[in-house]
């Protein structure tokens, strides 16, 4: 029996014969990517997925040419599908680079390996091209949705201005955070009575006397005069700047002078840092205030009453791009939003929030709620509605108890009007001719809310001229 020749697994050796669709893994690396190559004839040539070609390229433009025109000698570039896994930002520059071609690129969720096999970049890249080909040309539905792959759209203009600022500043308010945790032990040790004058030991004024006066004996043996500049406008009182130096004089602060030494040093460099931490917050909250203002997202966010400029920022720089959601139930999920229901037989019936989503997403959306209930919103109307219907009633306390799942409904009511307002302005300009001016976007109207409530719907129509949009309150 001749023996059986194993097809060349190098590319050189498969001419582009083929008008069939090339489905693409690509293994992200620091350095160095690995893509593997899959197709109806590829598989039926290599017998198996994982016996397909692949092709290494550095993380560098020459790279990525290479790999575009490895592409385009199996495939015209139309013809190819290319996923990726999102691995911190090491993808960003290969995926902006090909979404620049209009090469359709999707992504997925980084995927837990298989134990007990030899794990390769190729192997993976080659896994990555199946799950792309087992879903797109196939069909093939997964029931774990973190295999799900789904395409990358472009984010719009202000979100991709805003979200590196809305991490930054993220990240600034953490660093504000542990300086103050520092700042408040430093004083709980070096002065701790001062907090029975100033509740909160680092404010701007109680900062400026720390640093002026940094010692309780330094605070005790200062004249009025000195202490009365340091104080914005009347605050402290006179009798408050009397009680303090009464306070310094009998201070239980350590007394060692070497401990006091370190401590002061360390207080002065943490005030400094700060301010200037401040300074940076100040600015960009100026500059994202300016984006989302400007921008038609934010314009129609900023109609919703509960949502104020900084909220509009983190919405419209974690969704990058409504287009990228095929519903509202799938930006709730991504907001961490999302019900899951847990039931077996008639004994068991429990409905609870699902674990994933953006974690900063759900603090934002719990205050956006929380900021429409305690106004005079429709919302508000509706949490009254809801705590009735879906919490227990206290006789002993008359409050009602679990409150969270009319504020959950509420959440769930208001990210279905960001998606529907979002999607059909993306749905009205992708429909305009190129050049044309675009109109001004719909916006959120609080009286055909109302009205709606009570009965009176009626759908948007093209015809009509109006700048508002009609939300349907069930």
């Amino acid at each position: 029996m001749a023996n059986r020749r194993k097809a060349p697994s190098n590319l050189n050796a498969l001419p582009m014969l083929l008008q069939e669709s090339v489905y693409i893994g690509v293994d992200i690396g620091k350095f160095k990517h690995v893509a593997g190559f899959i197709s109806k004839t590829l598989l039926e040539r290599h017998q198996h997925f994982e016996h397909c070609p692949a092709f290494v390229f550095e993380q560098s433009r020459e790279g990525f040419r290479a790999f575009v025109e490895r592409i385009r000698s199996y495939c015209p570039l139309e013809h190819c599908f290319i996923v990726m896994e999102q691995t911190g930002h090491y993808h960003r520059p290969l995926l902006h680079y090909l979404l620049e071609l209009d090469i359709p690129v999707y992504v997925m969720h980084v995927q837990n390996r298989q134990g007990g096999i030899l794990k390769t970049d190729k192997r993976d890249a080659l896994g990555l091209a199946n799950h792309l080909y087992n879903q797109l040309a196939l069909g093939v539905q997964v029931e774990n949705k973190l295999q799900v792959v789904r395409r990358a759209v472009p984010p719009s203009e202000a979100a991709a201005q805003l979200k590196g600022l809305m991490r930054h500043r993220y990240e600034l308010a953490i660093e504000a955070t542990q300086r103050k945790n520092k700042l408040t032990a430093i004083c709980d040790e070096l002065f701790p009575e001062l907090t029975q004058v100033f509740k909160n030991p680092n404010l701007p004024t109680a900062l400026d006397l720390r640093e002026k006066f940094s010692t309780p004996h330094a605070v005790a043996t200062a004249s009025l005069i000195a202490l009365r500049e340091v104080r914005k406008k009347s605050y402290p009182s006179e009798t408050q700047l009397l009680l303090l130096q009464q306070l310094a004089a009998q201070s239980i602060g350590t007394k060692n002078l070497a401990r006091q030494r370190g401590l002061l040093l360390e207080q002065d460099l943490l005030i400094k840092e700060m301010r200037l931490i401040q300074e940076h917050i100040e600015r960009l909250d100026l500059e994202i205030a300016q984006i989302v203002e400007h921008s038609r997202e934010g314009q129609i966010l900023l109609s919703i009453p509960p949502i104020y400029p900084m909220y509009a920022a983190a919405i419209l720089a974690t969704i990058g791009h409504i287009a990228n959601f095929e519903d509202a139930g799938h930006l709730k999920a991504y907001f961490g939003w999302a019900p899951k229901r847990a039931q077996t037989g008639v004994s068991f019936d429990r409905a609870s929030l699902t674990r994933g989503g953006s974690r900063e997403m759900k603090k934002v959306m719990y205050l956006v709620a929380w900021n429409a209930v305690k106004s005079e919103t429709e919302w508000a109307s509706l949490y009254k509605r809801l705590v009735p219907r879906l919490c227990t009633y206290d006789e002993r306390t008359q409050t009602y108890k679990g409150k969270g799942k009319a504020i959950g409904h509420v959440i769930g009511r208001l990210i279905t009007l960001i998606y529907a307002l979002l999607k059909q302005d993306d749905e009205m300009l992708s429909h305009l001719p190129p050049g044309t001016e675009p109109p001004e976007p719909i916006l959120y109207d609080p009286d055909l809310h109302k009205s709606h409530r009570n009965g009176h719907y009626r759908p948007i129509r093209k015809e009509h001229a109006t700048n508002h949009i009609v939300q349907v309150e069930p």
